[in-house]
């Protein structure tokens, strides 16, 4: 890819407008724009995928059980490991079609602990 495809790519990647979630037992907050959702999920299963390219990855996806009419429905979580190990990242995606969700692979909004440095960020996105 050109230098301006790579750009388009990753634009299009990492886009999302949920700036902050956070994670309080089973209850899930969403800061998107100006808006504040808050929702209860429930585990409900994982799926491994096999992508074109032949590498495989994980979702563990979560049912909404309560809370805001505005919060999604399901979320499912993506951290590149199929066994346990301790992950740097995490992809999170959102959205009310638990299997539509299974589908996306253009859009893989990524998030950070709170706690990491700007540089540990961009030292772990570089490595990306």
């Amino acid at each position: 890819m050109t230098a301006e495809e790579y750009k388009k790519y990753y634009l299009k990647g990492y886009q999302t407008t949920v700036k902050r979630i956070v994670i309080d037992g089973q209850s899930i907050t969403f800061y998107d724009n100006n808006k504040k959702l808050q929702a209860d999920y429930t585990y409900d299963g994982y799926e491994l995928l096999t992508y074109d390219k032949g590498n495989r990855g994980v979702r563990f996806i979560f049912k909404k059980t309560s809370g805001d009419a505005g919060a999604p429905s399901y979320v499912q979580f993506s951290d590149h490991n199929i066994s346990p190990k301790k992950a740097s990242h995490y992809h999170i995606y959102m959205g009310d079609d638990r299997a539509a969700l299974l589908k996306e692979l253009e859009n893989w909004p990524t998030y950070y602990f709170s706690d990491m440095s700007a540089d540990k960020i961009k030292n772990e996105m570089i490595s990306h």
